[in-house]
């Protein structure tokens, strides 16, 4: 069966605070698309028939975590990787699993450095720098805001 018109009305208002262009899903039976007026951010996901919560990721998102200006703080160099996203942050891909990057790792353009949870859609988030991790700013499993400040790091 396809979504509920509770489910779609949820995703419709996450599509326009999360800054996405486009939303597409498609299942078995159902497909829907849902576009938004702003500037484009592209995000791909694929939605099994069954998706346990506390699975793996299954979805991945186009990189789409951006770079802001330069912290506001000592170290004006310093680069904010931001939430794309409204969700629950991850730094690994399960519970008991290592997380994708730690203070002091070096990180190329392309890197998963996270994964935030959005609608049980659980979305990698790639690094658009390259650099060296010098701030982890969220607690894994903490929910996080679109926009929001994840990690800063120093670029190479």
């Amino acid at each position: 069966m396809g979504m509920d018109i509770k489910q779609i009305q949820d995703l419709i208002k996450f599509v326009s605070k999360s800054g996405v262009n486009e939303v597409s899903i498609e299942e078995q039976d159902f497909k829907i698309t849902i576009k938004t007026n702003q500037e484009p951010t592209y995000v791909t996901a694929s939605v099994p028939a069954v998706a346990p919560i506390a699975a793996a990721p299954v979805a991945q998102a186009a990189p789409v975590a951006t770079p802001a200006a330069p912290a506001a703080s000592a170290d004006a160099n310093l680069i904010t990787v931001k939430s794309p996203m409204i969700g629950t942050f991850y730094r690994s891909a399960g519970p008991g699993k290592p997380s994708f990057v730690n203070i002091g790792d070096d990180i190329n353009t392309g890197n998963v450095l996270c994964i935030v949870e959005a609608m049980k859609l659980f979305n990698e988030i790639e690094s658009e720098v390259s650099g060296k991790i010098v701030k982890i700013l969220v607690e894994d499993a903490q929910p996080v805001e679109y926009d929001q400040p994840l990690f800063l790091v120093e670029p190479k």
